[in-house]
């Protein structure tokens, strides 16, 4: 993109890797469980496997291996269990039914978030690549970033984060510049409440090319201007 537009370099680069609200608000589109429309899922174009697809064509195993390292599913092997034989009875084809399947594999007794949660997560990463896009994204940085500079990332999940985490690690001990502290910034009581969806958010900063101000005092990141 940034060859397309002339361009040699950017000296600041925004990662929000929250799913578009109005994508979540179309139940068309198969993102949530609140509302009831095919098991797409897929974030771009027509192309590529929808979530029914997915759910079709992977065996057991591997779907619980999804929900577990996507969704951090902890029951992934029961609703994996519960979605291939609902599958089988043809009794699951949209979000309301692969919902109801989750419910129904979770143990009775109160839940502290909805059991279809997790479970829409995975499914929705699996299908989007998202964590292998996320893993493109922070290669294209380190690409195309000019020096100095700064690369900031919202994430949403701890996976993103975790990634995420390691990148900006990894870069720091490759002396390529730091991460910025406090190392990470969460919305605020105002934000939350009037964007629900930010409760998750998680923004971290890392300053391409500059030294650690400790040790260098003409560090140009140590004015107020720079400071979180």
């Amino acid at each position: 993109m940034l060859q397309q537009l002339g361009l040699g370099g950017a000296s600041g680069l925004l990662l929000d890797l929250g799913v578009s609200s109005p994508q979540l608000d179309v139940p068309e589109r198969g993102f949530s469980f609140m509302r009831d429309g095919p098991l797409d899922m897929r974030m771009g174009d027509d192309s590529g496997s929808t979530a029914l697809e997915l759910l079709a064509e992977t065996s057991e195993a591997d779907l619980a291996d999804i929900l577990w390292r996507f969704g951090e599913e902890r029951h992934s092997r029961r609703v994996a269990r519960a979605i291939k034989r609902r599958l089988e009875e043809g009794q699951l084809r949209t979000t309301r039914d692969l919902a109801a399947i989750c419910a129904d594999a979770y143990p009775r007794g109160p839940q502290r978030i909805d059991p279809a949660t997790r479970t829409f997560q995975a499914i929705r990463i699996a299908v989007n690549d998202e964590l292998g896009e996320l893993e493109r994204a922070l290669g294209h940085c380190e690409r195309w970033l000019l020096s100095p500079g700064a690369v900031a990332v919202i994430s949403f999940h701890s996976l993103e984060d975790r990634i995420i985490k390691l990148k900006f690690r990894q870069w720091q001990a490759r002396e390529l510049g730091r991460i910025l502290k406090p190392d990470h910034v969460t919305a605020d009581d105002s934000e939350r409440q009037a964007n629900p969806r930010s409760r998750s958010a998680k923004l971290r900063v890392f300053l391409w090319g500059a030294s650690d101000p400790k040790g260098d005092p003409k560090d140009k990141y140590r004015s107020k201007k720079h400071r979180a």
